[in-house]
């Protein structure tokens, strides 16, 4: 497909405010293109290099594509500069100085998308002495020989910022429509992609080998598995009734959720965050304890990291976990918080795949592998047959410091990236107060006020996701409470991610000063839930429905959980069962 084709379609999800919509629109042009085009053609469509796993980001600074346009062009960067400032968007910028273009000579030519992306390719893994001028040349030629509309968006993707709306289940409904005809293979794609973790990988298969391809894709290391979540309830009698009278329980760890891939025959480990970024890095001894305490060939496990005392067996706070998530001083701070892993599931041993095996089997399986004494632990874990059980249970980990249970149907498989009761947390709420925290996906932000003024930003709109409807519904706006570091830190990061309109998967009746990409996650305490017109989280669409929102809400941590997606945001369902559950203990008060 020629990456003009691609533009046009582009411009058209731009204009599109359905997300059935962007579904027919993406349909029809993966439906249109070569199956060796697919998967480039996803991850154009994404505005990403690779999946998240393998960490390659293009991320060209607006100094940078301002030379660049400047240079295709043949004006000077104070005149691309001084329209930026008008247009606010640089793919704008860009279509208008190729429309002017000073430089007649240079010709223009048709090219695939394909090679749009092996360009970007191209200046992502260019480093190194004369890397500036080298991926300078590359965007250069691109912008030189593309029309106005290819220029908007190959400067929106160098500066990934193309934002088009088009979300991991938009994506997965458009490859069914496309090659099946209609929407329903969805849920079969979706089980593939949450195996893998690759959209790319799951549009190349389907368009090159069909549904009989998807369905003989297997757990990969290396690959990782989007990671199973728990689903919640107030008591631990409907916790036993779900789990038809017996249950393992397991002590819930506040740290850093990790899935570790080894392979002993190449000496290799890597590990991956629950929003699947690489942090084999960031945990040197971690890596060094996965190849002398785990007696296995290939094996994919995953656990909790958290800073703990052993001297005094303490459960250090997140804040110190927290620490240990950098890219530099890794080596200092390993020794300061030290941290230890500890494992609760197995997913692949030896070749095997053990999703698909029970819990129980897959639990005893990870514990013959692990010598259990070293840097990498179990969790901690009763077997339940009384609501009693698990209430002691449950109050001795929250004296011990940790954040309360989740409770494991024995019979169940790994459910991976879905949210379902084989796995149930327990958090209580007390006095009809919410105790719990829920963690917020940030749609937009308000401009500072009177003594905010200077800092740019006085507030943020924030929602959860409605799994069923793949939309972002709003819940809060969070107004008060900021410290003058974090209104810096959000204006700055915030307002790289600003859109002009409301993105398409976003539900909304406030409107903030600013819309933005829906991309970063903050995690929120507040007073209560109550019912509101204003916000639009469960409310279905009657002219007299209500929604849910937040009463006094605050940040918990310092800002954006960045070990979080918006994948990983809490859901409407939650929400509502939470309204539900302080409505109860209000009554039983």
């Amino acid at each position: 497909m020629l990456f003009e084709e691609a533009a046009k379609y582009y411009e058209r999800l731009e204009n599109t405010s359905s997300r059935l919509g962007m579904v027919d629109i993406l349909s029809e042009m993966l439906s249109h293109a070569k199956p060796n085009e697919i998967k480039d053609l996803i991850y154009l469509t994404q505005g990403v290099l690779a999946p998240p796993f393998e960490g390659l980001q293009i991320g060209i600074a607006e100094k940078f594509a301002e030379s660049a346009i400047a240079m295709s062009s043949g004006y000077s960067k104070e005149d691309v500069v001084a329209s930026f400032r008008k247009t606010g968007d640089l793919g704008l910028t860009s279509e208008e100085f190729v429309k002017k273009g000073k430089l007649k000579t240079l010709s223009k030519r048709h090219f695939e998308s394909n090679y749009v992306f092996e360009s970007m390719h191209k200046i992502a893994k260019t480093s190194g002495t004369g890397s500036q001028d080298t991926k300078i040349k590359i965007l250069v030629e691109l912008l030189a020989s593309s029309s106005a509309l290819e220029a908007r968006y190959i400067i929106r993707f160098a500066l990934g910022r193309l934002r088009l709306g088009a979300g991991d289940a938009t994506i997965l409904e458009a490859l069914s429509k496309a090659f099946t005809g209609d929407r329903k293979a969805k849920p079969e794609l979706e089980n593939a992609y949450n195996i893998c973790s690759d959209l790319g990988k799951v549009g190349e298969i389907i368009s090159e080998k069909g549904m009989a391809g998807i369905s003989r894709l297997k757990v990969t290391l290396f690959s990782p598995i989007r990671p199973a979540l728990a689903e919640r309830l107030p008591t631990s009698e409907q916790i036993l009734e779900k789990m038809n009278g017996r249950c393992a329980v397991e002590s819930k760890y506040d740290g850093f959720r990790v899935q570790v891939h080894l392979d002993r025959k190449n000496n290799k480990v890597a590990m991956f965050s629950r929003n699947l970024e690489n942090t084999t890095l960031m945990f040197p001894d971690i890596e060094k304890a996965a190849l002398s305490e785990v007696s296995a060939k290939e094996a994919i496990f995953e656990g909790e990291a958290l800073a703990y005392d052993e001297t005094t067996g303490e459960f250090r706070p997140f804040q110190e976990t927290i620490q240990r998530k950098r890219k530099h001083g890794i080596a200092m701070k390993s020794t300061e918080f030290p941290l230890h892993l500890f494992s609760f599931d197995l997913m692949y041993l030896d070749g095997e795949d053990y999703l698909s095996r029970p819990y129980e089997e897959r639990r005893k399986k990870l514990e013959s592998i692990i010598k259990g004494n070293g840097l990498i632990r179990f969790s901690d874990r009763i077997i339940a047959t009384t609501s009693k059980q698990i209430d002691k249970y449950f109050e001795e980990a929250v004296e011990n410091g940790l954040e309360g249970i989740v409770a494991k149907e024995p019979n169940s498989v790994y459910v991976a990236g879905a949210r379902k009761f084989s796995w149930i947390k327990l958090k209580r709420s007390y006095k009809g107060e919410l105790s719990d925290t829920v963690d917020l996906v940030i749609l937009g932000y308000f401009l500072g006020k009177g003594q905010r003024a200077e800092f740019g930003f006085g507030g943020l709109l924030t929602g959860v996701y409605n799994e069923k409807k793949d939309v972002f519904e709003t819940l809060s706006k969070i107004g008060t409470g900021f410290s003058e570091e974090q209104m810096r830190m959000f204006n700055d990061t915030l307002k790289k991610i600003k859109v002009s309109k409301k993105p398409v998967r976003v539900d909304a009746i406030v409107s903030p000063d600013f819309w933005v990409e829906p991309k970063y996650v903050v995690t929120v305490r507040a007073d209560e839930i109550t019912k509101s017109p204003m916000h639009t989280c469960g409310k279905e669409g009657g002219k007299d429905e209500t929604g849910y929102a937040l009463r006094f809400p605050r940040l918990v941590s310092d800002g954006i959980r960045k070990d979080k997606s918006p994948a990983d945001a809490t859901t409407t369902n939650e929400i509502i069962e939470m309204f539900g559950q302080q409505k109860k203990v209000r009554l039983e008060g």
